[in-house]
């Protein structure tokens, strides 16, 4: 099974080794055709402390970090 490829924003960086990614994403509504907005927060772990809030990201799903993370930072884009 392939893992979760994810982009996203970074809007927290305060923990050590971890930051906390907002994933939006756009879909239509199956009854009512309405193109709705929802977001997630996934928490990411980073072993070089190398993202700062505001960056765009790519995240991919991985082994338990912690209790909350399971995903691992691949690359960051400015």
């Amino acid at each position: 099974m392939s893992k979760k490829i994810l982009k996203g924003k970074v809007i927290s960086d305060k923990s050590n080794k971890t930051i906390i990614v907002v994933v939006e994403r756009k879909y239509q509504h199956p009854f009512l055709k309405k193109v709705i907005k929802s977001k997630k927060k996934y928490f990411v772990h980073d072993e070089k402390n190398i993202s700062k809030i505001g960056d765009l990201v790519t995240i991919q799903e991985s082994r338990p970090y912690s209790k909350n993370k399971r995903f691992k930072l691949l690359e960051e884009t400015k």
